[in-house]
């Protein structure tokens, strides 16, 4: 299942977090008083990635963010503004959760991954 098809601006890949999608966090679900969950997602390369998903304790919206090692996966793959990170997951029978990771660049009007080419 697709949680975050999401094309990059510049402050997603200035800071050390990403602006995230607040209809994707069904797929994690927060534990009761939390405000944040953390989950290991895998790249193409089946590299492990400690990320963290987070909301606000106040305020009327929630504004998430993906935090963790985001500003790690960022400088290895050389991400820039435009390009696209897709997470998905796929729940196992056992009910756990496996995520996947891939960042993606438009080159001549296709996107291509970015994995494929380091």
């Amino acid at each position: 299942m697709e949680v975050m098809n999401r094309i990059l601006s510049e402050s997603d890949v200035k800071n050390k977090q990403m602006e995230f999608p607040a209809r994707s966090l069904s797929a994690f679900p927060l534990p009761d008083g939390q405000n944040s969950v953390q989950f290991v997602a895998f790249d193409m390369n089946e590299q492990q990635w400690s990320l963290k998903v987070s909301i606000r304790n106040e305020g009327r919206y929630l504004k998430p963010w993906l935090r963790g090692e985001w500003g790690d996966y960022v400088h290895q793959k050389g991400l820039q503004k435009g390009d696209k990170v897709i997470l998905t997951m796929d729940e196992e029978e056992s009910g756990e959760r496996i995520y996947r990771i891939r960042a993606e660049r438009k080159m001549f009007g296709f996107w291509y991954s970015i994995d494929d080419q380091q």
